[in-house]
């Protein structure tokens, strides 16, 4: 099975939460390449409480950077410069799933964007949009990024409150799949998500 890569429109759609919901349902392990923002905690560690990892099923990062800022700054304030031509996706036995930082254009350093990275790869992407206002601007300028990198993509997830007409407008606009909805949970735990996520999504659509 191919890895797959999510990736957002923005920050805060939901990308990782979505991610979680994803890597349990495939039995999947879960690689986050550069994680900014350690100082707030980090994005690894919350896929492993929401999806229920062991420590086997975690691929360390590649970079860890304590400010919550763009990776090519946080890199910078750390006194580093992360080399994108050294990220390669860990071999894994089974399902791999790996979530980028931010969107599709945020730095890595001062001449690579993320997206030139999934370009390289590759590999099949999952875009996570918000549903509500702006959201097709965002989905489609993203898709339309993609796009032109011939980057593949899988569709796309949503995460938050059903709004039919935006979710049918993009899919028209571009012609790629909408694979569904997950709602905002509140209890976010281990338990709803995986209900959550086996409700809204069909698990076919994800194994290559």
């Amino acid at each position: 099975m191919s890895p797959i890569v999510v990736t957002g429109t923005d920050t805060g759609v939901g990308k990782t939460v979505f991610a979680a919901g994803l890597t349990a349902a495939l039995g999947a392990r879960y690689w986050k390449p550069v994680q900014s923002g350690l100082d707030e905690g980090g994005d690894t560690s919350e896929v492993a409480r929401l999806a229920g990892l062991p420590p086997e099923r975690i691929a360390p990062e590649a970079w860890r950077l304590r400010t919550p800022v763009s990776p090519h700054l946080a890199a910078e304030i750390d006194g580093v410069e992360i080399d994108p031509e050294a990220l390669e996706p860990p071999v894994s036995d089974g399902p791999l799933v790996i979530e980028g930082a931010g969107g599709l254009l945020v730095p890595l350093n001062r001449r690579t964007l993320t997206i030139d990275l999934f370009a390289r790869w590759g590999l099949p992407v999952v875009l996570v949009a918000r549903t509500g206002l702006g959201t097709i601007n965002h989905t489609l300028l993203s898709l339309e990024a993609l796009a032109g990198r011939r980057v593949p993509v899988l569709g796309v997830a949503f995460v938050g409150e059903a709004n039919d007409d935006n979710a049918a407008t993009i899919a028209a606009f571009s012609g790629v799949k909408v694979l569904g909805r997950l709602p905002r949970l509140d209890p976010l735990t281990p338990e709803t998500l995986a209900a959550a996520f086996a409700a809204s999504f069909h698990i076919a659509d994800f194994r290559l």
